[in-house]
């Protein structure tokens, strides 16, 4: 949050679209290179932990690091040769061909780090994750606020190097204390269980990669029709609206996936897990997507600055996507722990094509509200889509408390859209506080029911004054 107002003070609306142009461009490179072996090797490690064969570890982590560092040259060689073609594509012109060649390195920074984020992840330390995230934050922003404050927009592509360079090396600090066997592994044998990863990597690249391209292709098109300063508003908007539900979704990849696919052969316990994901997911997202609704305009004044006003337009919808995106993915894990990489790639494509059609549709119509309604849209129909291949796959369905929750969480957010659009001034924010209170309270009861009276977090809430009767404990 911090970074996000102080790279957007110094760099402007065009500045924050431009970083996000590099992040898409290279990002589409480093989805196809990298053949989804970040994803897959948790898997991969996860059920050789489970295992607790010592052998079997080494050889699933020898395995994984050396297709990192292959997939992460890949992708450098890859950047460079491409440069010209994605800056033409993304910019319309070939000015920034150097920045993206040398942007390459990039690639092969978070490609090993990715490995060792895989190692960590499929061993379940997730203590050592958080922490990864929380210094490499701090340091990131640290030398971010610095080289901008210093150059400028011409800071940009050394800040994206860095912070690479950052995440590596905090990685690799933690993922260093996990203890793996000494074990010798020709190249030839590597390359034999390098199969397994690759197989369903593949999968996970060609729905990554299909996401990368229409992000890409989203920020193009309003370049192109709209400007740089409209795709710098864009990306403002787009990354509030995420932020408070990113770490819900972020927690799924890190603990609930590994869980789901140690269970994932025994379809009862699937789809209990499924059903707690999701209830906790709508618990922990609800107050913050309220209070993105109630607050928009502020908010985009306090992370960002007055220049990035027009995006609070975009919020509601953007939230109503988040909301169906905390809803369906813990069933789109299903398909991932059962490694049903046909259904990943059927289901991928047809969402992006869904997404992407719709951004045509509505950007010609509608302007760049029209971004935010195709998204709340896709992802309504993704959550239909996600239920109906979850049943046919493990007969799932949401338990009767589930069922209650959504439907009250979802009567929640369609009274604060109604407010934020048909109620003027002052009352409208006046309710729109109000009802994400309420759902803050909501919220931390239904965590509170769930954890149980004696959990350390529940207890740490309850010294707060006021806190017990807000827990209903």
């Amino acid at each position: 949050m911090v970074r996000t107002k102080l790279v957007a003070i110094l760099l402007g609306p065009s500045g924050v679209g431009l970083v996000g142009l590099y992040v898409s461009a290279t990002g589409l490179i480093g989805t196809f290179s990298g053949l989804g072996i970040g994803s897959s090797g948790v898997r991969e490690v996860a059920e050789a932990h489970g295992s607790s064969d010592a052998e079997h570890i080494a050889r699933t982590v020898r395995t994984l690091r050396r297709a990192c560092w292959i997939t992460g040259l890949l992708g450098w060689i890859l950047t460079v040769a491409l440069s010209r073609l994605l800056s033409l594509w993304s910019f319309g012109s070939d000015q920034r061909t150097w920045a993206i060649a040398l942007l390459g390195v990039t690639l092969l920074l978070s490609s090993i780090s990715g490995g060792q984020t895989a190692l960590l992840q499929g061993t379940r330390r997730i203590g050592e994750l958080a922490r990864i995230n929380v210094i490499s934050v701090l340091l990131s922003t640290a030398v971010a606020v610095g080289l901008y404050a210093w150059l400028g927009e011409s800071g940009i592509v050394p800040v994206l190097i860095m912070t690479a360079c950052i995440n590596l090396a905090c990685s690799w600090w933690f993922a260093r204390m996990i203890q793996v066997a000494p074990v010798v592994l020709p190249w030839a044998e590597s390359w034999h269980h390098s199969k397994c990863l690759v197989g369903l990597g593949l999968a996970f690249m060609w729905g990554a990669l299909l996401s990368a391209a229409v992000g890409l292709a989203i920020r193009s098109l309003i370049l192109r029709k709209l400007g740089l300063e409209a795709n710098g508003i864009y990306q403002a908007a787009w990354g509030i609206s995420g932020m408070f539900a990113g770490f819900i979704l972020s927690a799924m990849g890190t603990d609930f996936y590994p869980r789901l696919t140690a269970a994932a052969q025994d379809n009862g316990q699937v789809n209990r897990l499924v059903n707690e994901q999701t209830e906790i997911g709508i618990l922990l997202a609800l107050p913050g997507l309220m209070g993105s609704l109630a607050f928009a305009p502020w908010i985009m004044h306090m992370f960002y600055s007055a220049k990035f006003l027009a995006g609070a337009a975009l919020l509601p919808w953007f939230v109503l996507g988040i909301f169906g995106q905390v809803i369906s993915w813990p069933m789109g894990y299903i398909a991932i722990a059962k490694g049903a990489k046909w259904w990943l790639v059927l289901s991928s494509a047809s969402f992006n094509f869904i997404q992407l059609l719709f951004v045509n549709l509505f950007l010609k119509r509608f302007g760049l509200c029209g971004i935010s309604f195709a998204f709340a849209l896709m992802y309504a129909i993704h959550v239909v889509g996600m239920a109906a291949l979850s049943r046919y796959l493990t007969r799932f369905r949401w338990s009767g408390d589930t069922l209650r929750l959504l439907t009250l969480a979802s009567g929640t957010v369609l009274l604060g859209l109604s407010v934020r659009w048909w109620v003027p001034g002052l009352t409208s924010l006046g309710i729109g506080a109000i009802l994400t209170a309420a759902s803050g309270i909501l919220s931390l009861r239904g965590i509170a029911s769930r954890l149980g009276a004696d959990h350390r977090l529940v207890r740490l809430v309850c010294r707060i004054p006021g806190g017990r009767l807000a827990c209903g404990t």
